[in-house]
């Protein structure tokens, strides 16, 4: 048949931003003829998969020509590597470019905005394979997916309050809705990051794959605490971090292994064969139905915070990106109680402000 091309003129801009189809297979392992998945993939390992303006506008039009590909079962949203999915937008344009300047941060975050509708509005179901850390707008990005298969040695959370930001594109709209309101507070405002365990465990994940090979055999994360529920006072330890000698122990085991992803892309090809399975029809308008809880919020709140979000590329933001790009090792946050006391004393907003929080640099006291 002579079909009539929906796509939009252009293409992909970035380098960073890949699309491949990839077969799919029959309950039984077939390769299926005609038919693939759509994977699109973020490729800028070096910064962590982060993504700048140009890869934004890739993931808008990728995600419009897979919905517009008729051999398509599902897309497959993931990143290059094994280090991350995505860490969110790129703090060193953030901080090079955007600071200072909250015009052109909103006309960035209409593009943003796009990209989370873009994929929540795609006519296929959308899987997040998630390869490695899935932080701030890459945690966003994430759970505007429809399912989320992940390394057990992946890491979620947030940035924004403590590299001033606040996780307002879709955390703050989903991860009510996954976690509930006190779980989803806790990662918006503390930022301290979750295990893969752990979000499965809060709703989070569709599921998790143990990834690392150690002397021949498959190991769950090593660094987390997966044998019991319950420590002696009743707190919940199941998919913590493990502290002190525990978590040195799985350190020396994590360096003795090696990460092989193959597992975690079986389990997508599993669900990706599960979803071959279905009426196509049906199983678009039952993805849409269940997507309108996360669109009701999005759509109700994503204007106002991009507005904020511009704004606040006058203050906050300013000095945490910059304190984020300049600074190294763990020192890439601001002196917290130095601002604040300089708020509280009736200090303006300004470049001296800024550059008095800022962390020291490499090498430097302060």
């Amino acid at each position: 048949m002579d079909w009539k091309n929906h796509d939009l003129p252009g293409g992909l801009v970035s380098g960073k931003v890949t699309m491949t189809a990839r077969p799919v297979r029959d309950a039984a392992g077939i390769v299926i003829e005609d038919l693939h998945s759509v994977w699109i993939t973020l490729d800028n390992q070096a910064q962590l998969n982060s993504y700048t303006t140009d890869m934004v506008k890739d993931v808008i039009a990728a995600f419009r020509a897979a919905s517009n590909d008729r051999a398509a079962v599902a897309v497959v949203f993931t990143g290059a590597g094994e280090r991350a999915f995505c860490t969110g937008g790129n703090t060193e344009e953030y901080a090079t470019y955007y600071a200072g300047r909250p015009g052109e941060y909103m006309q960035y975050m209409r593009l943003f905005n796009d990209m989370v509708t873009a994929i929540l509005l795609c006519d296929l179901p959308v899987i997040c394979r998630v390869n490695g850390m899935r932080i701030a707008g890459g945690q966003e990005i994430g759970m505007a997916c429809d399912f989320s298969v992940a390394s057990d040695l992946a890491r979620f959370g947030q940035a924004g309050p403590r590299h001033g930001s606040a996780p307002d594109g879709g955390s703050t709209d989903f991860l009510p809705l996954f976690t509930g309101i006190e779980q989803a507070m806790i990662s918006c405002t503390l930022c301290e990051p979750w295990s893969a365990h752990r979000a499965l465990r809060n709703g989070v994940l569709t599921n998790i794959v143990p990834v690392l090979e150690v002397d021949g055999k498959v190991v769950s994360n090593p660094l987390v605490e997966t044998s019991r529920w319950l420590d002696d006072a009743g707190r919940i330890v199941h998919g913590e971090f493990l502290t002190g000698a525990a978590a040195a122990a799985g350190k020396q085991v994590l360096a003795r292994g090696k990460v092989n992803l193959a597992h975690l892309d079986a389990e997508v090809d599993r669900l990706v064969t599960s979803l071959l399975n279905t009426m196509p029809g049906c199983l678009t308008k039952t993805v849409q139905s269940v997507r309108k809880h996360k669109l009701e919020h999005w759509d109700r709140n994503k204007e106002t915070n991009r507005a904020w979000l511009g704004l606040n590329m006058m203050t906050e933001a300013r000095a945490g990106f910059r304190a984020f790009n300049e600074g190294s090792g763990a020192a890439r946050e601001v002196d917290f109680v130095k601002l604040r006391r300089a708020l509280a004393a009736g200090e303006a907003w300004g470049p001296e402000l800024t550059e008095a929080i800022q962390p020291p640099k490499a090498g430097a006291r302060k």
